[in-house]
C-alpha cells in the first residue's frame, strides 16, 4: 500500500491522476480536526486551505522523474516509476534522511497552519464543514462501489462462453431494431403535427408535399 500511494503521489505531481492504480489511496489526509478526514480538496466554505506536504518518497520520485524523462523520452510513466522505486530502495539511509527532514520539516508547517484555521473557525463553520465533508465522503463511497459493481459484472462477461454472449448480443440486436422503428414512427406523428424541431438533426424525413391548387 506504501507503495501504491507512492506511485499515486509521483502521478499527482504530474497532473495525473492516480484513480487506477490506487483507488481511494492517499485522496483523504489526517487533520487535527477530531469528526473528520478533511479530503484534499477544500470546503467550499472555506479558502486557503494548505497543500499537504509531499512525502519522503514523493519528493525524491519528482526529482527523479524530470531526469528519467530527459534520458528515457520515449517510456512510459510506469516504466520510470518502476525504476524509481528501485532507486529508492536502493538508496542509501543517510541519502534518504535528506528527504525524511525535509518532510518533517514540511509537516510542521502544515500542522501549524491547520491548526491555526481551526481556531479561526466559528460553530456554525465547524457544522458545515462537517455535514460537506460527510456528503462527499458518502458520495466518493457510492462511486467506489459502483465501479466494483461494474468491475464484476465485466469479470462475469468474460468468462461467459461465446454461445451464452450470442444470446445477449441478439437480444441487444433486438432491442436496437425495436428502438429504431419506435422512434421512427414517434417522429413521423411530429412531422404530422408540425413539431420537426423535436426531430433528430441526423434524420432527415422527406417534406410533406403541399396539395395543388386547383
Amino acid at each position: 500500500m506504501a507503495l501504491l500511494r507512492g506511485v499515486w503521489g509521483v502521478l499527482n505531481a504530474l497532473g495525473k491522476s492516480g484513480a487506477d492504480l490506487c483507488a481511494g489511496c492517499g485522496s483523504r489526509l489526517r487533520s487535527p480536526f477530531s469528526f473528520a478526514y478533511v479530503p484534499k480538496w477544500f470546503s467550499s466554505s472555506l479558502s486557503g486551505y494548505p497543500k499537504k506536504p509531499m512525502t519522503s518518497y514523493v519528493r525524491f520520485s519528482k526529482e527523479q522523474l524530470a531526469i528519467f524523462k530527459a534520458q528515457n523520452p520515449d517510456a512510459k510513466n510506469s516504466e520510470l516509476i518502476k525504476k524509481i522505486a528501485k532507486l529508492w530502495r536502493e538508496l542509501p539511509d543517510s541519502e534518504k534522511k535528506i528527504y525524511e527532514d525535509a518532510y518533517r520539516a514540511d509537516w510542521q508547517v502544515y500542522k501549524e497552519e491547520i491548526n491555526r484555521i481551526q481556531e479561526q473557525l466559528t460553530p456554525s463553520q465547524i457544522v458545515s464543514l462537517e455535514k460537506e465533508i460527510m456528503q462527499k465522503r458518502l458520495k466518493k463511497k457510492a462511486l467506489i462501489k459502483k465501479r466494483v459493481k461494474l468491475k464484476a459484472i465485466n469479470e462475469n462477461w468474460k468468462n461467459l462462453s461465446n454461445s451464452q454472449k450470442q444470446v445477449y448480443i441478439q437480444l441487444a440486436k433486438d432491442d436496437k431494431i425495436r428502438y429504431h422503428n419506435e422512434m421512427k414512427s414517434w417522429e413521423e406523428q411530429m412531422m404530422e403535427v408540425g413539431r420537426e424541431d423535436l426531430i433528430r438533426r441526423s434524420v432527415k424525413y422527406p417534406a410533406k408535399s403541399e396539395p395543388e391548387k386547383l
